[in-house]
């Protein structure tokens, strides 16, 4: 069984708003609300692909419920752990003004919410995956990541991590199968952001060197590179489309390569069942379907072949 966990999820409001104008009253055009959060997105792939997964974390209030009853709309198992105070943050989104969003904070999350988490995180077994994703609420620990990797060690569960910076560095000496920095993390990482795939090679080697097993970096527009535990290098262009939305690409990419390494556990379709999936969602308004993504790892293949 697959597990995501998202430690601050949250309600998407998305909207789009003609002639916005500060200061004034404003209407929306379009508007739509989503459960989000990079677990979330990645379950929420993942169901698209036909795998089953159970997505974990917080949640509190009516929000909070909102959230997971979306979550169950969608046929993904959900065992969110409830808090009774605060609430589950709402995210707003305004896509007619490129990049601008307002989050929420979320609510506290106690101890005993946490011992809650790793209780349950306990019973995974061997041959499980765990995808840890996203941020963590400020009242959080910030060694969450590590500490939880540290319980499941030696135990066969295979993760996978999608965080930034001490989030994802605290959790190389645990060995996570995969992480999937892009290239502007590598940039807070290292101090010095690659603008090639080419040059993203080193620096995935050098994450490798820390402890991570297979290192997967996206970079947007210049497409991706995979670093793998046994030496391959793979590497392609980002797939030709027009972007729509840009929102939940990285973890479509996680989601595919999950997808495709349980489909065939090789690595080359893991990268590019990871590729496809990106872009796809990136291609999409929503993200992505089955369909979508066959399509476009069907050009990729061709690509290849030509």
């Amino acid at each position: 069984m697959i597990y995501t966990v998202t430690f601050n999820p949250s309600l998407d409001y998305i909207v789009s708003v003609d002639d916005f104008q500060l200061g004034m009253t404003n209407r929306t055009s379009f508007e739509l609300m989503l459960p989000g959060g990079k677990g979330i997105n990645v379950s929420t792939v993942l169901g698209n692909l036909g795998i089953p997964s159970t997505a974990l974390g917080f949640a509190a209030g009516f929000v909070g419920d909102e959230i997971v009853r979306r979550v169950e709309q969608m046929h993904i198992k959900s065992e969110f752990i409830y808090s009774e105070k605060g609430c589950s943050r709402i995210n707003v989104k305004l896509k007619s003004i490129e990049g601008t969003e307002i989050n929420g904070n979320g609510p506290d999350i106690s101890e005993d919410m946490i011992a809650q988490l790793m209780e349950r995180l306990d019973r995974l077994q061997e041959g499980d995956i765990l995808v840890l994703a996203g941020s963590i609420p400020s009242t959080m620990p910030d060694d969450i990541y590590s500490t939880i990797m540290k319980r499941l060690s030696g135990r066969g569960i295979m993760t996978v991590v999608d965080a930034t910076q001490d989030l994802l560095l605290n959790v190389l000496p645990y060995h996570p199968f995969l992480i999937k920095p892009n290239n502007h993390e590598l940039a807070e990482i290292f101090g010095a952001e690659p603008q090639t795939r080419e040059a993203c090679v080193p620096f995935a080697k050098k994450l490798q060197e820390m402890g991570a097993q297979n290192v997967l970096v996206s970079m947007a527009g210049e497409g991706a590179i995979l670093v793998t535990a046994d030496g391959q290098i793979f590497s392609s262009p980002a797939p030709k489309g027009t972007l729509v939305n840009g929102v939940g690409a990285g973890d479509s990419m996680v989601a595919g390569f999950v997808a495709g390494w349980m489909e065939q556990t090789a690595y080359k379709h893991a990268f590019y069942m990871g590729v496809a999936a990106g872009s796809a969602s990136a291609f999409s308004e929503y993200l992505a379907t089955r369909q979508e993504v066959d399509a476009v790892y069907k050009s990729l293949m061709e690509n290849m072949e030509g």
